[in-house]
């Protein structure tokens, strides 16, 4: 399913506010199995300022939440379970931060659902600036029941 509609109610899902949202847009979804979303870095944000005073740069930290974030989305799409409350990011596996993405730069994720186990969702994410891989990770979020 991609078409705008359904792309825009599975953003809704996102609970972040607008400043800490890290997800712009999504352009492919599969409602619980796989998403694509993109993120530019407009190069206002805050946190640019001191991360690097002259070389602004996106945090690798930061890199992993985008990528939970649209796991997150791709979770609470599902139409086979409902939306968990308070979905939050509960653990990292083999994080691998191999690049950045700087001010006009579109970052470009990926997040594939490997596993569910009650309130668990475990997904693998990419993200990737350029065509160049800059992060790899599994995330497990978690809700309530």
């Amino acid at each position: 399913m991609n078409d705008a509609d359904t792309l825009a109610k599975a953003l809704a899902f996102l609970p972040h506010g607008p400043e800490f949202r890290f997800v712009d847009r999504l352009t492919a979804l599969e409602p619980g199995v796989r998403g694509e979303g993109e993120y530019t870095v407009r190069g206002d944000e805050p946190f640019l300022r001191g991360h690097f005073p002259g070389d602004p740069m996106m945090p690798g930290v930061l890199l992993v939440e985008a990528a939970a974030q649209l796991a997150g989305i791709v979770a609470q799409s599902d139409p086979n379970h409902a939306p968990m409350p308070g979905l939050k990011l509960t653990a990292l596996r083999g994080v691998k931060i191999l690049g950045t993405a700087r001010p006009g730069e579109t970052i470009c994720l990926r997040a594939e659902l490997k596993a569910r186990l009650g309130n668990l969702v475990h997904a693998t994410a990419t993200a990737m600036v350029g065509g160049n891989i800059v992060l790899q990770t599994e995330v497990t979020l978690a809700g309530g029941a």
